[in-house]
């Protein structure tokens, strides 16, 4: 069963910068696509970006030229850079991985990390 750790939350002033991280362990499959997702109090969780095994990148329109996703698949690492943080950006920020065994498709959850953006 793949597990996910994730690390890098906490708070920061607006226009401050943070990095979370989120690593699949127990993997036995090809992770296809590995991403963020946040939800904030009150409201759905949304996508925040994805990447997958080939580096292809998808963006919310919310963070597109602040935010950076990438992978190491060799670590089975994603890393999400946020640069320019607004307070719009608070949230608990999960880690989504996705992959495929029989046919049949597995998305697997990070338990959360919050991030806090004070103006």
């Amino acid at each position: 069963q793949v597990q996910l750790a994730e690390s890098g939350g906490g708070l920061v002033q607006a226009g401050g910068s943070l990095r979370l991280s989120c690593t699949a362990s127990e993997v036995s499959f090809s992770i296809r696509v590995m991403g963020y997702y946040r939800q904030a109090p009150g409201k759905q969780r949304e996508v925040v970006a994805t990447v997958d095994s080939g580096g292809n990148t998808n963006y919310a329109d919310s963070v597109k030229g602040r935010f950076t996703i990438s992978r190491d698949n060799a670590k089975n690492t994603v890393y999400l850079q946020m640069n320019s943080l607004k307070p719009d950006d608070t949230a608990v920020y999960y880690c989504l991985a996705v992959y495929i065994n029989n046919a049949a498709r597995f998305d697997v959850w990070g338990q959360g990390t919050m991030v806090t953006v004070s103006s």
